[in-house]
């Protein structure tokens, strides 16, 4: 059950002898690299094992072919968002480690930070485990609650209001994401369209802002084999800025697939398992326990979406241009059409 590397895909290799020459000019008693191995998960930043002869790490650099997503992928501006938690006593995330930007030393900027092991709920493998219902309603209700305890964060306080500008946050979310659709775009997908001009038209007023994490769901945290309801660790803190807090339970939300949901949405999330909330009760609970008002919840939600929708056509759009050849990337029009028409939906339902 352990969220164990495997070997690295062809063409995504790290330059060992240069990368142990770097960590034993920068890691005191870093010891001698005796593996390096990859996570397999996860569509964007690619995630490698590193076991020293005295401790095991985990390096993260941006995809290959990413540099022409402006504004993406800064694993300096990751490394920053841990260390500011840390300093914020905020314990439930990796400690980071050291961040380079000498893309010489394996060919791109990558932070290193210590391995928190542990299971991490994938989609392809989640339903194999055998996970009872009632861990499965306990870690559902817990994700939920950890949300909450991220967005009860004193962001003045502890000094994380720097990492963004909440003034307009959801009116430059909404364009800025539209943007890179149009600028990623290889087919003509209608309902995206109808999408965006929705989330345009129908632009609310922002709320009090929190810190918001922007990619929370299971396979972003690091749970306690002993007891998968505890979670030890969030990870991958890319998009981490301070905004409305109902835009991180959208996108929560968003990826928050139902057992009636298609099978791309089932892939990106194991909630769909027998016991886990529905997303209706996934909103309730975060209301109970943030005192918010989700009454609007469905545009967030929708929000979402469209997000996901969007990144998944950037990587479409890479792997069109040859920028990976990883095969998995294929097919993802198709999931760029199954969100957008979830989207739609939802709109004509007026519900999620």
């Amino acid at each position: 059950m352990m969220d164990n590397p495997t070997a690295i895909r062809p063409g995504e290799e790290v330059n060992q002898t240069s990368l142990q020459t770097y960590l034993a000019d920068t890691i005191p008693n870093v010891g001698v690299i005796e593996r390096i191995g990859q996570f397999p998960g996860g569509y964007s930043n690619l995630t490698y094992f590193i076991k020293t002869s005295e401790r095991e790490f985990v390096l993260r650099r941006p995809p290959f072919g990413a540099k022409d997503i402006k504004g993406g992928h800064d694993m300096g501006r990751e490394f920053r968002v841990l260390t500011m938690l840390r300093q914020a006593g905020y314990q439930r995330i990796p400690e980071p480690v050291l961040y380079c930007d000498d893309e010489s030393v394996i060919g791109s900027s990558f932070y290193i930070m210590v391995r928190v092991p542990g299971v991490i709920l994938r989609a392809p493998s989640a339903a194999s485990l055998g996970v009872s219902t009632d861990t499965m309603r306990r870690l559902s209700e817990s994700l939920v609650d950890t949300l909450a305890d991220l967005h009860a964060l004193d962001i003045y306080q502890t000094g994380l209001i720097s990492l963004g500008k909440p003034e307009g946050y959801i009116q430059r979310q909404v364009e800025g994401w539209h943007k890179r659709y149009v600028a990623a775009q290889t087919d003509e997908v209608p309902a995206m369209t109808d999408l965006a001009r929705y989330l345009t038209d129908h632009l609310p007023a922002d709320n009090p802002p929190t810190l918001l994490h922007n990619d929370f769901k299971y396979d972003n945290v690091v749970l306690n084999p002993d007891g998968l309801s505890d979670i030890r660790a969030v990870l991958d803190w890319e998009m981490c800025t301070v905004g409305d807090p109902l835009m991180d339970v959208g996108t929560s939300l968003s990826y928050w697939s139902e057992l009636h949901d298609d099978d791309f949405r089932k892939s990106l999330n194991p909630s769909w398992l027998p016991g886990n909330l529905t997303r209706q009760e996934f909103a309730r609970r975060y209301a109970d326990r943030s005192s918010r008002d989700v009454s609007n919840l469905l545009y967030f939600y929708v929000f979402g979406l469209f997000k996901n929708a969007v990144v998944v056509q950037q990587i479409y759009n890479r792997y069109k241009k040859g920028l990976t050849s990883d095969e998995r990337f294929a097919n993802l029009l198709t999931g760029v059409q199954a969100l957008a028409l979830a989207g739609t939906k939802a709109l004509d339902n007026q519900s999620f």
